[in-house]
């Protein structure tokens, strides 16, 4: 699972790892091509479901794609850093409503956000590959809102670990059954 560097203490904290028998790993921030590979590397080796947590602003989604589809700059090395594997855990926009996030943990997309959401939303893969995907990134664009992924712990400080990520694991396991 990839996370954020702030939410990778908060589940470090909260022992998630060994609680829940799992390999955790932040790039902090956009991914570099050591972290890439190196997933790519126990993906192929330990055949292990990946999934990938990330803000829910333009800049998540966009580190999720690099992920997932690989870089328009490493493109002629995507075979070996690209996760066609990866399933994005969230956050999503739907979820703000979903968990009952509060109101002040929402962000107003600036110029920028809607600028970079609608360039992401002429990707040929998301209508291909994953058109829900497409779908949460036109919910943020018509809502004009993002959160952090730090607004779940607005709940509670161990919301992450005990109610969302379990909870987003097994809707995933029961939509791919």
């Amino acid at each position: 699972m990839y996370i954020l560097d702030a939410v990778f203490h908060r589940l470090a904290n909260d022992q998630y790892c060994t609680r829940n028998r799992c390999i955790v790993i932040t790039g902090r921030g956009y991914p570099d091509i050591s972290t890439r590979r190196f997933l790519r590397l126990l993906i192929e080796k330990l055949r292990l479901p990946t999934f990938c947590l990330v803000d829910c602003d333009p800049y998540g989604f966009d580190i999720l794609t690099t992920y997932r589809f690989g870089s328009m700059q490493m493109a002629y090395d995507a075979k070996f850093l690209r996760i066609p594997e990866m399933h994005w855990l969230g956050a999503f926009p739907s979820d703000f409503e979903k968990y009952g996030l509060p109101k002040n943990c929402r962000l107003k997309l600036t110029v920028e956000d809607t600028r970079k959401t609608e360039a992401m939303l002429h990707r040929c893969y998301l209508q291909r590959e994953v058109p829900h995907w497409r779908s949460e990134l036109e919910l943020m664009l018509q809502s004009g809102v993002k959160f952090e992924i730090e607004a779940f712990c607005a709940r509670s400080f161990s919301f992450l670990s005990e109610k969302y990520i379990p909870s987003k694991i097994q809707e995933f396991e029961r939509l791919a059954v």
